[in-house]
């Protein structure tokens, strides 16, 4: 389904499908798209909805923090202003990092990023260091 709540085709379960993902949807091709590819934007569980979107540049597959959980750090100190990546081969994303407490951090983009996806690893850098990662729990747009 469409953010408009257009029915656009049926899904083989809402498990088999991730944030951002843009292949094996089954809807390629459909004249309205106009020739852009569809991209999974969320899930709503209860409702067993998949939505979807047009367009590689999308506003909806794009976000400013996340809630990280299940980290771990190679340094002690607690870091603050560093580059992460959401995504492998993703160029590096700088961030603010918030401490909430000692088992979750949120992490503020300066720039909205692309594709942030709960579940998936979020690792943190400093230039070439590795200063260890934990997984999205949420994404938020905006603070929301």
């Amino acid at each position: 389904m469409t953010l408009d709540g257009r029915h656009v085709g049926n899904h083989e379960g809402l498990m088999y499908y991730t944030l951002g993902q843009r292949r094996g949807l089954g809807i390629g091709g459909r004249s309205d798209s106009n020739g852009e590819r569809w991209f999974v934007l969320s899930k709503d569980l209860t409702n067993n909805i998949l939505y979807v979107a047009t367009g590689d540049e999308n506003k909806y597959l794009y976000s400013t923090s996340a809630i990280i959980e299940e980290f771990n750090f190679l340094t002690d100190e607690r870091i603050i202003d560093c580059c992460c990546k959401f995504r492998y081969r993703q160029q590096d994303v700088k961030v603010k990092v918030n401490w909430i407490d000692e088992d979750t951090l949120e992490v503020h983009t300066f720039e909205p990023s692309k594709a942030i996806t709960p579940g998936q690893a979020c690792v943190f850098y400093t230039g070439e260091e590795c200063l260890g990662g934990g997984i999205i729990k949420e994404v938020q747009k905006e603070g929301t």
